[in-house]
């Protein structure tokens, strides 16, 4: 396929966040090695192939098994596709990133295909198993968790990931409850929350900080995240460019420091040796990015969508010897 042909755009019925922001931040060479860390089912992934030409690459990764074999299905017989099923925290180790890249896209927080089955254990809002894991093969599921979890493990993860203010409290119930039974489904876990916070005047339900807070924290995704930040700036190309859509705080949050930390020389301390000159690694492309008015009209998951991109800067020359 060439440039612009099958492909140049996200599939009917599919809503990519900030799609056009994404395409408009990585600025794709037809030439380019490109790589979405995040697949799902393809929406940003489909755009960037759409722009690439013959020589151009596009490499994918994702944890889900179900976004890997969709992303089998769709792209698998492009040869410039590569496919990888893993943690975009393990991207410099996969060997096809090696040569460089071009520009690196992550799309964080948990996609709608798994929020919609109800099986995956991600809402509160369908019963299902309470799992909760983006990789159904590995590591323990929220249900496995909470079986073991002390009271005091339980409420620090609520507090920490999702900033729950009634984390004693709800940890307090879990306890209480799976002494009685196994907390086992996700209505069973939603229900026990409503029943110890008061829902406010907002839409929220009671349970929306304490589900996204047990996601965050079984998947290891801010860790992933810090991992995942690095391991881009190691592998792109001068003038390659990282695109991150964060959904909430937390993460945002990690993404605009890194940004800064490499793209900012740190405040001077006059008390302090003179640190080293500061060589920028980074320039952030504007600020925070977010979804238009139609946008969220038609994509209300867009409403809390946040977009950073920065661009690898070369590395600066060393003098030569007298």
């Amino acid at each position: 396929m060439t440039a612009g042909g099958p492909g140049a755009g996200p599939r009917p019925g599919h809503l990519p966040v900030l799609y056009d922001e994404v395409m408009d931040g990585l600025a794709v060479k037809t030439d380019g090695t490109y790589l979405d860390g995040t697949f799902g089912r393809g929406g940003h992934a489909r755009g960037v192939l759409g722009k690439l030409g013959p020589r151009g690459r596009l490499l994918l990764m994702d944890k889900d098994p179900e976004a890997i074999a969709c992303a089998e299905r769709e792209f698998g017989g492009d040869p410039r596709v590569a496919i990888h099923r893993g943690s975009f925290a393990e991207l410099a180790r996969w060997d096809a990133t090696a040569a460089g890249l071009d520009g690196v896209l992550l799309d964080l927080g948990v996609s709608s295909p798994q929020l919609d089955v109800a099986q995956r254990g991600f809402s509160f809002g369908k019963d299902g198993p309470l799992d909760m894991r983006m990789d159904p093969d590995s590591g323990e599921s929220v249900a496995q968790w909470l079986a073991h979890a002390d009271e005091a493990a339980i409420a620090d993860v609520l507090w920490t990931y999702g900033e729950e203010r009634m984390s004693r409290r709800i940890a307090r119930a879990i306890v209480a409850a799976r002494a009685q039974q196994p907390i086992a489904r996700t209505a069973q876990l939603a229900e026990l929350i409503a029943a110890v916070v008061p829902r406010g005047a907002g839409k929220i339900h009671p349970a929306t900080r304490s589900f996204q807070a047990l996601r965050i924290f079984i998947n290891r995704e801010l860790v992933d995240l810090e991992a995942g930040l690095d391991a881009a700036l190691a592998r792109l190309n001068v003038g390659g460019r990282l695109a991150v859509i964060s959904f909430h705080s937390l993460e945002d949050r990690i993404v605009k420091r890194f940004i800064a930390a490499h793209a900012k020389a740190p405040p001077a301390n006059r008390r302090l040796p003179a640190a080293p000159a500061f060589a920028p690694a980074l320039r952030a492309l504007g600020g925070a990015r977010k979804a238009a008015a139609a946008e969220v009209a038609a994509n209300p998951r867009a409403r809390s969508a946040v977009l950073r991109v920065a661009e690898r800067l070369p590395a600066p020359r060393r003098e030569a010897a007298a």
